[in-house]
């Protein structure tokens, strides 16, 4: 596939100016900012060496879909590195699926990447994650999304989790989501997948959903793995709780879930996901009442009382119903996000720009200063909203000791779902130590 890129330097003070030469092309200008640059010199702890760590961003279109000559508008592209047995650079593996409208996507497939994730094979569909008919609901399709590859160093495999989802057609079928549940697929070390599997768990709170969709996990030395549940015997007021599943390359299976997180407010609880930073676990989840929220543990279980997203100077962060994931380098935790500003007040739930800062681990919030634009709005977010493509589902890549990735189809839902496929590289200053292996050295 060809791609453009476009790289700017976020240890400067970024003053961006969109020139939209059309609605999918834009440029960047730099200014230097001398009073961030002093502010940063006073600042302590996890702060004080934000200015070089993320050294710069450079963004790479993998694919487009203009509504002339490609049809197809690639989403959910979410990647993963794979050693190589003789000692080579790793295989990326992605895995990703065509958007058709809301909630609405065509089977996952998956690509290889060897050279950095600058060009991938062509896209195949994975058998075991296809739609298959439900038996006593004649029309209706089990499809599978929201699907997250890891690579699992202990058995040699890439496990590819998801969520079951139930089209009628060719739209999303509202009225007839049936119990809801994570499914997966291995992907062996010879290269061939297993089938279809379901990650069972009998417990009557998750009667309507139990799901890690879309959630970053973390995998334990013992070959163990860690994630989080958002789960409900009915759509409302859902809960997020840490899991703790064993995995043997083949099977997933829960071992303990720990006590639940709680939100009484729309659907409550979504999309969390888990990481760990130096000797903690740390959560990040999506919500309904304009703000995300988070959590530490020391066991990924048993997390403490939830907080909101908010700066470093008191103020909590606006945003609506969208994930947060995790970017961890060795050295410092950052989280990539949505959020309202002044320039995006009309965009649908606020889904453009995206945005990466700097998490101050011990205050457990985020360092206004470290903020930084990964990928722009395509268009004017006041005057022109329905030309601003949406950037809601997104997944990070440690690539190597020097780069990560931050994976994003954006698409235009009023625009007859026309959109692209990027990859934002995150390049640093300085090793992110143990990158591959979910290690870090402290």
């Amino acid at each position: 596939m060809s791609g453009q890129a476009v790289r700017y330097c976020p240890h400067l003070w970024l003053v961006m100016f969109p020139s939209y030469l059309n609605r999918y092309h834009w440029q960047i200008r730099h200014l230097i900012n001398i009073p961030y640059a002093l502010s940063l010199m006073w600042m302590t702890g996890t702060a004080v060496v934000a200015e070089d760590l993320l050294e710069s961003i450079t963004v790479q279109t993998l694919h487009q879909n203009q509504g002339d000559s490609e049809k197809e508008t690639w989403f959910h592209p979410k990647a993963c590195m794979i050693p190589d047995r003789n000692g080579s650079s790793p295989l990326a593996l992605m895995t990703k699926q065509v958007i058709g409208g809301s909630d609405y996507f065509g089977p996952v497939h998956w690509s290889i990447s060897n050279d950095q994730g600058r060009t991938w094979s062509e896209a195949t569909p994975i058998a075991a994650l296809n739609r298959k008919p439900v038996k006593g609901h004649e029309g209706l399709m089990a499809g599978v999304c929201d699907v997250v590859p890891e690579y699992h160093a202990a058995t040699d495999t890439v496990l590819a989790l998801g969520q079951v989802v139930f089209y009628r057609g060719i739209r999303f079928s509202g009225n007839e989501q049936l119990a809801r549940y994570p499914v997966y697929a291995v992907r062996r070390s010879d290269g061939t997948w297993s089938k279809r599997r379901i990650l069972e768990w009998s417990d009557p709170r998750g009667s309507f959903i139990y799901s890690n969709n879309c959630g970053q996990r973390w995998n334990l030395p013992n070959g163990d793995i860690l994630l989080a549940f958002t789960f409900g015997p009915e759509s409302n007021h859902r809960s997020v709780a840490g899991v703790l599943c064993s995995f043997d390359g083949e099977f997933l299976k829960i071992k303990r879930v720990g006590p639940p997180l709680k939100l009484a407010h729309q659907r409550g609880l979504l999309e969390p996901s888990i990481t760990r930073f130096q000797d903690k676990f740390y959560l990040t989840i999506r919500a309904e009442d304009d703000r995300g929220y988070q959590s530490v543990s020391k066991d990924g279980l048993h997390w403490q009382d939830k907080q909101p997203w908010r700066w470093d100077d008191g103020e909590l962060l606006t945003m609506s119903s969208t994930q947060q994931h995790w970017m961890r380098h060795s050295d410092g935790l950052f989280l990539v996000y949505t959020r309202k500003t002044e320039k995006n007040t009309n965009v649908i739930r606020w889904r453009a720009p995206l945005y990466v800062a700097r998490v101050d681990t011990e205050k457990r919030h985020l360092i206004r200063a470290t903020e930084r634009i990964v990928i722009p709005m395509s268009d004017d977010g006041i005057s022109q909203p329905d030309q601003v493509a949406l950037m809601g589902n997104f997944h990070i890549t440690n690539a190597s000791a020097r780069e990560s990735w931050i994976t994003v189809g954006d698409w235009l839902p009023r625009q007859e779902t026309r959109g692209r496929m990027h990859l934002a590289r995150i390049q640093w200053s300085r090793p992110n130590q143990g990158w591959l292996l979910n290690k870090q050295e402290n």
